[in-house]
């Protein structure tokens, strides 16, 4: 199960709804070994794509540089689907090499300002997915 706050839940939320309609992208990273999101960090997709996200290479570098300094991993991995539902695609599959994060993904499909959206948790292991729970809370 994915336990979140409603700020970093609506952070993640609001990149996506920023970005649409290309995908975002981000990073939530927490301590490591606690398994619990804390910083949040967006990223730039560097495919500038509605239906492809890519991380820029030198800011991916930076980004694990930062992490490493910190003591910290990646605990979600998220971007946004604009057109399809919140569910991996082959691609998104094939891509996912973090076995200890959880993968969201936002669907801003048929969606306006204030509209309905899909927030969805999957963990991918080895080409495998499955999908969580997703637990929201006002603080940890």
């Amino acid at each position: 199960m994915l336990t979140i706050t409603q700020a970093l839940h609506d952070q993640i939320v609001a990149h996506a709804r920023a970005d649409h309609p290309d995908e975002a992208c981000g990073v939530v990273a927490g301590p490591e070994g606690s398994d619990r999101p804390e910083r949040f960090i967006p990223m730039l997709n560097a495919a500038r794509s509605p239906t492809f996200y890519e991380f820029d290479s030198g800011d991916l570098l930076a980004l694990y540089r930062d992490l490493d300094d910190r003591d910290e991993v990646p605990v979600i991995i998220y971007h946004s689907h604009t057109a399809t539902e919140a569910y991996p695609s082959r691609t998104d599959i094939s891509y996912a090499n973090e076995p200890g994060a959880h993968y969201v993904l936002v669907s801003t499909a048929h969606t306006d300002d204030a509209g309905p959206f899909q927030f969805r948790s999957f963990r991918i292991v080895d080409g495998v997915v499955t999908e969580e729970d997703v637990r929201v809370v006002e603080a940890y």
